[in-house]
């Protein structure tokens, strides 16, 4: 059960988040606290690339809104990336489609949050 978790800047406004592996209630601290450290310096708008991600459980789902509810507190936004029919399965049976913005690629996900870019 290995998670990695990798940030780094898109933009002036922007920070992708790079999790590769399973996100689980073992694993989903790791991906919280990086998330957290980013919103805790001010970064709000965060594209969340979950490509490399084979499996996520309620827990993990559950940082991803807790994540998505302190952005917004900012005006901020959190846009997933995601591909896998599994994954994006979850996402449609747990119905938060609604509430998340997924895109196929980070860079229709920058184009959406930096429309500069």
């Amino acid at each position: 059960m290995d998670i990695k978790v990798n940030s780094r800047p898109i933009s002036d406004g922007a920070h992708a988040v790079e999790v590769q592996g399973e996100i689980d209630v073992y694993t989903s601290p790791r991906v919280k606290e990086t998330i957290n450290e980013l919103i805790d310096q001010g970064r709000y708008n965060l594209v969340i690339n979950l490509e490399g991600v084979r499996y996520i459980d309620s827990t993990g789902l559950g940082v991803l809104i807790g994540a998505l509810k302190k952005v917004r507190e900012h005006d901020g936004r959190i846009l997933l990336i995601c591909t896998n029919p599994q994954i994006k399965k979850i996402f449609n049976i747990t119905g938060l489609v609604k509430i998340f913005e997924i895109f196929k690629t980070e860079e229709e996900a920058v184009k959406v949050l930096v429309p500069s870019a």
